[in-house]
């Protein structure tokens, strides 16, 4: 019996084959190491992982179909699949839309396959976007709300993989689950997100661009609330087949400005700022509705910016030696 995590490189799937290995599960980890960003931290994660009992770890695209096959044939014992590779970011999109047709369009069907011919498979989870919201005038988020006018090629993709999911769950009786992920930030967290580019330029004495004019809000949710959550979510698979959607947030929308505030509290620094227009692509805010995770799913957030925010910059210092 195995967990299949993919993109396990990543940094939320760096956390969830930590929590799952500490409480005994076997996991089958698969990542391609793509130079996205620096691979030296995603090897880094691995490195944390490999010296753990139960963890296999196989460099592999969950695009390319004969490997995922291959896999599947040699682990037929997979029980459960959390499924979070995938190419992210919004702005990359418009550069490279490409890769995100093929990472999470192609890889996301190419698990779907993957997933029906598994004989002992129970639950797959896999990570969606609060970008599939676009930039509507209603907060906080709820599942049921209105998700046809992506703002990005990247929330177009995700929402392919909610539709190519519903779909997979009645032709085939699975049980399959995705979480509409907020902003999420924390130790090992990714280089090209905002928290982590902020605090790097804090510490160069960099500028940094703050589009919107610094008005823009957003659900910051800390890494260890967003593990708690996919666990809960993959523990409980339902009563049948089918396909559910959650959102993972704080129910909490921050200011910018205020997450910037808390960075130069803690690095004892005074950041650099150059406030500039929205980026095409972009969302003015998100706010996570997560009544129907904490109804069904018995989960809820318990981690402030506050107590985040000091944790994400120790952890950063530590890593880069600041």
């Amino acid at each position: 019996m195995a967990i299949l995590v993919t993109g396990a490189a990543g940094f939320i799937g760096y956390h969830v084959c930590r929590a799952l290995l500490a409480r005994g599960d076997a996991v089958l980890a698969v990542d391609n190491l793509n130079p996205y960003y620096d691979p030296a931290l995603k090897r880094a994660r691995l490195s944390r992982l490999g010296d753990r009992g139960q963890f296999t770890f196989i460099e592999a695209s969950i695009a390319d179909r004969s490997a995922m096959q291959v896999m599947a044939e040699q682990y037929p014992d997979i029980t459960g699949i959390i499924h979070l590779a995938g190419q992210p970011g919004v702005r990359h999109s418009l550069i490279n839309p490409y890769a995100y047709v093929e990472a999470n369009v192609m890889g996301h069907l190419v698990m779907l396959e993957m997933a029906r011919h598994l004989p002992a498979l129970q639950h797959f989870v896999y990570a969606s976007s609060s970008s599939v919201y676009g930039d509507t005038h209603k907060k906080p988020s709820a599942v049921g709300d209105p998700v046809d006018r992506p703002r990005s090629l990247y929330a177009a993709t995700k929402r392919a993989d909610e539709l190519m999911s519903e779909a997979y769950a009645g032709l085939y009786g699975l049980r399959l689950s995705g979480l509409r992920l907020f902003t999420v930030y924390g130790a090992w967290g990714r280089p090209d997100m905002a928290p982590y580019i902020f605090c790097k330029a804090i510490f160069s004495n960099e500028t940094i661009p703050i589009y919107n004019f610094g008005r823009s809000k957003r659900d910051f949710s800390y890494i260890g609330d967003i593990t708690r959550g996919l666990l809960a979510c993959y523990d409980n698979p339902g009563s049948g087949p089918g396909h559910r959607l959650y959102n993972l947030g704080t129910n909490h929308s921050e200011e910018l400005m205020r997450f910037i505030q808390l960075l130069e509290q803690e690095t004892g620094r005074k950041a650099r700022i150059e406030l500039l227009p929205a980026q095409s692509g972009d969302v003015s805010e998100t706010y996570a509705d997560v009544e129907a995770t904490t109804c069904d799913l018995g989960w809820k957030p318990l981690t402030t910016i506050d107590e985040g925010v000091p944790r994400f910059v120790r952890w950063f210092r530590e890593y880069h030696g600041c």
